[in-house]
């Protein structure tokens, strides 16, 4: 049987979510002992087993909240006279579940390391974001200007994309310093699977840059999902400002995708 960590590892890898249930308590006749385990995916299917029956039944049940509040929970059950064993067999115990949500970081790649960029690395790690800073310049993209960072790529944009791994619970800010720079990386992440895609400049500037794309084949649809200005409308005006700007539209987008989840996606 393939091993839950090693699964765990995986999913995580891809940006996914899944749900860890561990029997921390049994007393009685019960399907399994204590430390049994169990993994959820994010399309219901599970690895491992702690009883079956009605018993497994209800805690995918539970899992659904468990990562809408991100939030582990301890589940008791009371087993007596229940059909809940693999094989059938009635059951005359108690068992404590310990039900865990194992979540994928989100992780902010901040694409330039000028005046904005450092303020937003900060914010970002503040508030629980991996942050990866990536810039051309080595002067800019290093760790005495960004301590903070997880990790800071000082190479040429193009050479660095197939070095990022891009999953569904990435952030991509583009704020390099010339336009050039931001339609080669739009044109890189726009493709990707990045849950928010944002881009600082103005709306003319903007539209001169999705318009070059469109004529390189990249669909209009793809585009109207940038946050292009970037970050909400607060009249910043200031590099700290623009980055709380930035940071709050990313947390509301972040929020919002886990507070609008029904049912998992694969």
């Amino acid at each position: 049987m393939k091993d839950i960590f090693e699964e765990i590892v995986r999913i995580r890898s891809k940006g996914g979510n899944s749900v860890l249930v561990t029997v921390i308590k049994v007393k009685g006749s019960t399907p399994r002992e204590e430390g049994s385990k169990m993994l959820i995916r994010s399309d219901g299917t599970v690895l491992g087993s702690i009883g079956g029956g009605t018993l497994e039944a209800q805690v995918c049940k539970e899992a659904i909240d468990i990562i809408r509040e991100a939030r582990s929970k301890v589940l008791h059950f009371n087993l007596i006279g229940e059909e809940v064993a693999e094989d059938g067999m009635l059951c005359g115990g108690n068992m404590d579940i310990l039900v865990e949500p194992i979540l994928a970081q989100p992780t902010l790649y901040i694409f330039g390391a000028g005046h904005v960029s450092f303020p937003i690395s900060k914010i970002a790690k503040m508030v629980g974001f991996k942050v990866v800073v990536i810039d051309d310049r080595a002067e800019f993209a290093n760790k005495n200007r960004f301590p903070e960072a997880d990790e800071i790529f000082a190479e040429d944009f193009s050479e660095i994309f197939s070095k990022l791994k891009i999953n569904r619970s990435s952030y991509i800010v583009i704020v390099t310093r010339g336009h050039k720079f931001d339609e080669k990386v739009l044109e890189w992440a726009v493709k990707t699977e990045a849950c928010y895609l944002g881009m600082i400049g103005s709306k003319t500037k903007n539209e001169a840059v999705f318009s070059n794309l469109q004529s390189k084949g990249i669909s209009k649809g793809l585009l109207e999902d940038i946050h292009a200005p970037i970050g909400l409308d607060i009249h910043a005006e200031t590099p700290e400002e623009i980055a709380v700007s930035i940071m709050a539209e990313i947390i509301k987008v972040r929020r919002e995708r886990e507070h609008t989840v029904k049912t998992w996606e694969v």
